[in-house]
């Protein structure tokens, strides 16, 4: 009893270092919209309890109950206190901090209706995390059923927002969480800081229940890219000496890394070791490819070796690991010889994570979720933290895991959230996100549609007439079908050769045969068709619709022949024609070759003999 005290001790001693350290207070922003003399900006600490709309917003009325002003009892219904109020808004309920802890504040006000509780500091000083209580009762069960979010806002604020009410001043206010998560890109990385004692009271009860239920949205995230997720757990350095240690049997590695016991009165040091093992079956899963099985094991390995049961043990674990077919030689090698007087480079580096790096702040409480580098305050609940999650996606990008009906409430279902449509063909500019609705053009079938997604939305020009034909007349008979919509993709509707445009915007066939349009030769016999006319002749003629006349068959077959022989002869003349030629051409060729070769050697006539010289010499 007296080692535990000693490593409670140690333990508090550690925390608080942190908290004087980096502790940081996560915070949102509180917007005052009325009345004027308020309106403005300002801070606010999250709640570590409840569910904050995180990548969203809230507005409100502000409700201060004067006759149960710190809510520690229970409070009158919201309704009765609204009953002379205007405005439909949902109502916050201004409340005093003290007398009782902050829970109990939110689940009475939860209780009386308030849709969220703003509690007043009730002194100058920066901003304070409220959390639950660290001692569990057994009237404490309601926790996990606070459901509204939580905010701590200064006593300024609070004392200005006072005043307004008590001059009969409406106070609205609208609850921001939009920028309390970065959302850098498309993937969210998260981390989740635990310990595998589970008898630690309701906060280890909040996280192996949020294991269990989370286990399969964290693995869906994961394996489909969308998230990357990382297990830490939290180590204490006990400072004793080699010959001295008041905490031996909380400590592996000569003192390096230590547990408090646990209630169950398991040692400090098997904590260790299996958040070690836990620790090191991620790192193996991970290298394999297959990270998500980490959460395959922490699951199994809660309920089939229960602290509470007298399962905990290095046994019970490796059946879970054979279970799940896992390398156990890879894992025990990760996890070293915990005698061994030296670090452990596992441990060594949990125990660097906790220090905070950047604008993250230090880990100080155990479960400790971070979303994207910040730490998520609210309940351990698998929706609640989906949402917070879903949060740290860029807009439009979030899976569509986040979109589901449990998850958020479609916008475009309301008015088509405002946006554009086109009822007749089920064609609308709303598309649902995480946050809500944005209005842009869609596309369709692979065509873009153009505008503003509010008033308007219309196909591109070249393209338009595959969307429903561009909005004009189009109809199919017997294998024919004729648009109104024109192939050159310029404006408006044009019915096509054979039709006409009637008072309906619809094209109706034009009867060429009535209107004598065609086929008017006297031996011509005209026929009406859809889309056109057939024309055919009395007597056996034949109709030659381009003369839109009737001739005789016969005729048409001498003089077919005639032609045919006409081109047989011009044919044969061109060959004879064109052979002629050739040999002329050869002639003259042969000629002027015969004439070079005797001018070498005879003179041609016109030219006299050749001179002969001669020296006199003998």
């Amino acid at each position: 009893m007296m080692m535990r005290s000693v490593v409670l001790m140690l333990v508090w001693w550690f925390l608080c270092g942190i908290c004087l350290g980096k502790f940081l207070v996560e915070k949102n922003i509180l917007k005052v919209t009325s009345p004027e003399s308020l309106k403005g900006k300002n801070e606010c600490a999250i709640g570590n309890f409840g569910i904050p709309r995180y990548g969203g917003t809230m507005a409100g009325t502000v409700v201060y109950p004067r006759d149960n002003s710190d809510a520690c009892k229970a409070i009158k219904k919201v309704k009765e206190i609204m009953e002379k109020k205007p405005g439909g808004l949902p109502i916050f309920l201004l409340v005093d901090r003290g007398e009782c802890n902050f829970t109990m504040k939110a689940w009475n006000s939860q209780n009386a209706g308030a849709a969220a509780i703003l509690v007043v500091d009730y002194k100058t000083e920066p901003l304070i995390t409220m959390d639950q209580p660290d001692e569990a009762s057994e009237n404490d069960d309601y926790i996990d059923k606070i459901t509204i979010p939580s905010v701590l806002i200064s006593k300024s604020l609070g004392e200005k927002m006072k005043k307004a009410l008590s001059d009969e001043e409406i106070v609205s206010v609208v609850l921001d969480w939009t920028d309390a998560l970065p959302n850098p890109d498309e993937r969210v990385e998260y981390e989740f800081w635990m310990s595998s004692d589970t008898t630690c009271g309701p906060k280890c009860d909040s996280q192996m229940n949020f294991l269990k239920d989370f286990k399969g949205s964290a693995q869906i995230l994961e394996k489909t890219g969308y998230t990357s997720f990382t297990p830490h757990y939290i180590t204490l350095y006990c400072s004793g000496s080699k010959t001295s240690n008041p905490c031996a049997t909380q400590c592996i590695n000569k003192g390096r890394y230590c547990a408090p016991d646990t209630v169950d009165e398991y040692l400090g040091a098997e904590v260790v070791l299996e958040n070690l093992r836990q620790a090191c079956i991620f790192r193996v899963t991970n290298e394999s490819g297959k990270p998500w099985l980490w959460w395959d094991y922490v699951t199994d390995f809660t309920r089939r070796c229960s602290m509470q049961e007298g399962k905990f043990s290095k046994a019970c674990a490796g059946q879970v690991i054979d279970s799940l077919g896992m390398a156990k030689d890879k894992i025990e090698k990760c996890m070293g010889d915990p005698n061994v007087d030296e670090e452990n480079p596992i441990l060594q580096a949990e125990q660097g994570s906790q220090i905070g790096k950047g604008p993250r702040g230090d880990i100080t409480m155990l479960p400790t979720l971070l979303i994207n580098g910040v730490q998520y305050r609210g309940k351990l609940d698998r929706v609640a933290v989906l949402k917070a999650i879903c949060a740290g996606f860029r807009e439009t990008t979030e899976p569509s895991i986040c979109l589901r009906a449990d998850m958020e409430t479609n916008e475009c279902l309301d008015k088509n959230g405002g946006c554009w449509e086109d009822k007749a063909n089920n064609i609308t500019a709303c598309r649902d996100t995480f946050r809500g609705r944005v209005c842009e053009c869609p596309v369709v079938q692979g065509v873009q549609f153009l505008g503003d997604g509010y008033t308007e939305c219309k196909p591109s020009k070249s393209s338009r007439c595959r969307i429903n034909n561009g909005g004009c007349w189009h109809e199919s008979r017997d294998g024919k079908s004729y648009s109104a919509c024109p192939e050159d993709g310029s404006e408006g509707c044009k019915c096509p050769p054979g039709f006409k445009m009637n008072a309906e915007n619809s094209c109706e066939d034009v009867d060429e045969c009535e209107q004598k349009l065609a086929c008017q030769c006297p031996e011509c016999k005209c026929n009406d068709t859809w889309g056109g006319y057939e024309c055919s002749c009395s007597q056996g003629l034949l109709y030659i619709k381009d003369q839109d006349t009737c001739i005789s068959r016969k005729s048409v077959t001498k003089s077919n022949a005639g032609l045919v022989w006409l081109l047989v002869l011009g044919l044969a003349a061109l060959v004879a024609g064109g052979y002629l030629l050739y040999k002329y051409r050869i002639r003259r060729y042969m000629d002027s070759e015969i004439r070079g070769i005797m001018a070498q050697y005879m003179p041609l006539d016109g030219h006299a003999e050749p001179l002969i010289h001669s020296s006199g010499d003998i």
